[in-house]
């Protein structure tokens, strides 16, 4: 299996094919007998998936120790993390639990990464019906660090628990965002920055869920600009 991830195959006949290609090299690995589909699918099926992910976490602490002073173009001596989901699809009949759609299902994939090396320190798989703020609860903050989310994961009340870790976040507001500005910063527009403010939020369950003050930037990001616009000339 370690050989199936460190060479991208895509299923157990794809491992089975490969392995069987290189058949006189077998011996020397360890493997003494023919490798088949069978034989790997059952491996997986009686092998507790714990051993797997307690092995995989030995792996991250490795490896972000290795990642961890490595330039990813922002100078910053925090650890920066991207959370965000992305979408499985599966065949309904053949996994019933997968709830999605009334005539498709799908699981949802969330994953946290270190941006320093690419590297998934977390991953959540659940069924395509839970929402991605839902991970939120799920997720082991880690104190001084930076998240980066998108608007799936706005929620006030979530954001001032991981803002009590001492822990800063960046995300993007929605389009009826109501906030009230106390004071703007001066800013250097040639650099894209429109803005730069500290406001506190308006709303009544909005500002009981997150009573300290935010910071607002708009930015006018001018290269995505003239790629969408020449995205939309082809």
């Amino acid at each position: 299996m370690a050989f199936a991830q460190l060479t991208y195959r895509e299923s157990l006949r794809d491992i089975q094919a490969c392995l069987r290609a290189a058949n006189e090299k077998l011996y020397h690995m360890g493997i003494r007998s023919k490798v088949s589909r069978n034989t790997l699918a059952h491996a997986n099926q009686i092998r507790d998936w714990c051993m797997c992910a307690d092995f995989a976490q030995v792996l991250i602490r490795k490896a972000r120790k290795i990642y961890a002073n490595e330039d990813f173009g922002v100078q910053l001596e925090q650890t920066v993390h991207a959370l965000d989901s992305t979408i499985i699809d599966l065949c309904l009949s053949l996994f019933p639990w997968a709830l999605f759609r009334k005539k498709k299902g799908a699981v949802k994939l969330h994953t946290l990464i270190d941006l320093r090396g690419n590297i998934p320190t977390v991953v959540f798989i659940t069924h395509g019906k839970v929402h991605d703020v839902n991970i939120l609860d799920a997720l082991v903050i880690e104190a001084g660090a930076i998240y980066v989310m998108d608007r799936g994961y706005l929620d006030f009340e979530r954001l001032c628990k991981i803002h009590q870790f001492s822990v800063f976040f960046v995300t993007r507001a929605k389009s009826n965002f109501d906030f009230k500005r106390l004071y703007s910063r001066p800013v250097d527009k040639s650099t894209g920055v429109l803005c730069d403010q500290i406001i506190t939020l308006q709303g009544f369950y909005a500002r009981k869920s997150y009573p300290d003050k935010l910071r607002r930037i708009k930015y006018n990001d001018f290269g995505l600009r003239l790629f969408m616009e020449h995205q939309r000339m082809l």
